[in-house]
């Protein structure tokens, strides 16, 4: 059985592109809450209110009012070009390690959840160590002001001044954590193809399609149900990783890395100064900030690399009926 067409070179760069193309546009819906999410992880302070909407609420009204609209939008640059590198990057690797380790006569056939979750593991580590210096700079441009001395003025400023004054260990501050939270992707990604899979199977049952038939829209689910397991998958992985990015936030922040030079000092001092409530600080920010993200990055995704593979079909079905005639 031939495998499914591929718009690009390879059916990784399609999924590459895909992920260029979801990165870009989630950032741009959520950067407010995105900031605001640093902002609460690195603060120290209690909250303004027990209620989350109460805090997201009052935090971006007063973003808004020092800094005008633009500033609830800071460092957005810097946050695309992060974000659509990690996802771009992510993709690309996925599909390209779990081409390699899943050997199926059936191209089609799905893979195991063992083979998603070694993909996804090997991709996020990858993805990690590529992209951590932009993180690093992402998180002290959004925890600064325009105007407070030594802000950073962008991403490559950012990343010049921080290899002068830290060397190379400045840019990869917090690179064990992020490792340490490859887990969060993988935890996520088998259980989205899971529940995709499962979405899969019920629908061709309903419908009686056979899981070979290749014709568009057969392998594509709606954007409600992409909506939902991705949804479900993430709110699976975040609240099992979440105290590792609180900790992976507070070493990356310029201003308190007097205050927590190491992983083993961050997680006593937290502990001790906030108790467990301290890890899982931001975490109903992050909820409604990542799930709209999670959400719109999978829509997205799957949309775009559905559309790159109909084409690519198209276009075969085309030149077979020109060779053919």
């Amino acid at each position: 059985m031939s495998p499914p067409p591929s718009f690009f070179s390879t059916p990784a760069i399609d999924h590459a592109v895909a992920g260029l193309g979801a990165g870009t546009i989630s950032v741009l819906c959520v950067q407010p809450l995105d900031l605001l999410r640093i902002q609460l992880q690195v603060a120290t302070s209690a909250p303004v209110s027990r209620n989350p909407l109460k805090t997201i609420w009052s935090s971006l009204n007063k973003i808004k009012a020092e800094h005008g609209v633009k500033g609830l939008y800071r460092g957005v640059g810097t946050n695309v070009a992060g974000n659509a590198a990690s996802w771009g990057a992510y993709f690309w690797l996925y599909a390209a390690i779990k081409s390699k380790i899943f050997d199926s006569p059936d191209p089609r056939a799905p893979a195991p959840p063992m083979t998603n979750l070694i993909a996804s593991a090997e991709a996020s580590a990858i993805t990690a160590l590529l992209t951590n210096p932009i993180w690093v700079v992402k998180v002290r441009i959004f925890t600064t002001k325009p105007g407070q001395p030594g802000a950073y003025r962008g991403l490559w400023d950012g990343l010049s001044s921080i290899y002068r004054t830290e060397g190379w260990r400045g840019l990869y501050r917090g690179t064990s954590l992020a490792l340490f939270s490859v887990s969060n992707g993988a935890i996520q990604f088998v259980a989205y193809e899971e529940l995709k899979r499962l979405c899969y199977d019920r629908k061709r049952k309903r419908l009686g399609i056979p899981a070979t038939d290749p014709r568009p829209g057969n392998d594509r689910l709606s954007n409600t149900t992409y909506t939902i397991i991705s949804a479900a998958a993430k709110l699976t992985a975040m609240t099992s990783t979440y105290p590792l990015q609180v900790v992976r936030s507070r070493m990356q922040n310029h201003a308190t890395t007097h205050i927590y030079p190491t992983i083993p000092v961050c997680i006593a001092r937290t502990w001790g100064d906030e108790g467990i409530r301290g890890f899982y600080r931001g975490l109903a920010t992050n909820f409604i900030r990542v799930l709209p993200n999670t959400c719109v990055t999978f829509v997205v995704y799957e949309n775009l690399v559905w559309l790159m593979r109909r084409t690519a079909l198209s276009q075969r079905t085309k030149l077979e009926a020109v060779e053919a005639s």
